[in-house]
């Protein structure tokens, strides 16, 4: 009975003869030159589609401007109620001009600042403790989340008793506003850190300081941001809130004050000011969250 024979491999064998190289290198210009012709097309692409976004997000408001126009050209309303757009202009330029309403701006922003220090600086410690320690979980976070419940304007009657009337008591209820999302955004980002993440770190035998640098915040960065986010757009909201009850300054008393006055003009001044503070507020968290992004990356 006849075995076949199969040639053993030797690294001595007599190598195979290689490909051509030429039509290799011949090949390379068009991949090249494919890739530079998709390129700007892509480019291309997106930038249509987010000329097409903007487009399309202006149809409402230029509708909505065109409504209150023709309401106001034809007296539909009486000028009183709803002043013209070009009355709401004028009024704009006159207390751009006089400064007045630039202060109201910068009262506010102080009073969110502070608040996000406060409020968000003790959202995250909180988030950190419960996050890190079942003994500190199972102590605070059944009152925690009761009291998370509670909406702000639920606290102020308390600390108007504790703080009076003046600043402190916007400072509080705002912080307050600020806590909460900061809070569980930061506790829920720790409790979803895969274990598999934290086992990498043991093996290569990281110390706390690296785990938490390395491994712990770029896994609970997305949460912490988001939280991040929550409290800032929810300090722009109460500051106003708080300001229309009980304030000497800032946009929501230059509308509380506007209104008494029956200045409509100015109210819809401070409305577009709210919303145009709102926005820049949103584009400068979506910068940060991209940079962020990039940060995580290195991280890992």
């Amino acid at each position: 009975m006849s075995h076949a024979t199969t040639a053993p491999i030797s690294v001595f064998s007599a190598p195979a003869r290689p490909a051509p190289v030429v039509s290799t290198v011949a090949a390379a210009p068009t991949l090249a030159t494919t890739s530079q012709e998709i390129a700007p097309a892509g480019l291309l692409l997106r930038s249509l589609q987010t000329l097409r976004n903007i487009v399309l997000g202006l149809i409402l408001p230029a509708l909505m401007f065109g409504l209150w126009w023709l309401t106001a050209e034809r007296h539909w309303v009486a000028e009183q109620i709803l002043p013209a757009p070009a009355v709401v202009w004028d009024s704009l330029r006159e207390v751009l001009a006089s400064g007045e309403l630039l202060d109201h701006v910068q009262f506010s922003a102080k009073r969110v600042l502070w608040s996000l220090l406060i409020g968000g600086g003790a959202g995250v410690l909180l988030g950190l403790g419960m996050g890190l320690s079942l003994s500190v979980k199972a102590y605070l976070f059944p009152t925690f989340d009761a009291l998370a419940q509670l909406p702000v304007l639920g606290w102020i009657p308390l600390l108007i008793i504790f703080v009076g009337i003046e600043e402190a008591l916007k400072v509080s209820a705002v912080s307050i506003a600020v806590l909460v999302p900061v809070t569980l955004a930061t506790y829920g980002g720790l409790v979803n850190i895969p274990p598999a993440l934290l086992e990498v770190g043991r093996v290569y035998q990281f110390s706390t300081v690296q785990t938490v640098i390395r491994i712990v915040l770029p896994a609970a960065a997305p949460s912490l941001f988001t939280g991040l986010r929550q409290g800032v757009m929810q300090a722009w909201l109460s500051v106003i809130f708080v300001e229309l009850l009980s304030s000497s300054e800032g946009l929501g008393f230059f509308m509380a004050y506007s209104r008494s006055l029956s200045q409509i003009d100015m109210v819809i001044v401070a409305m577009l000011a709210i919303g145009v503070v709102g926005i820049a507020i949103e584009l400068s968290l979506r910068l940060i969250e991209s940079r962020l992004q990039g940060w995580r990356r290195r991280a890992f």
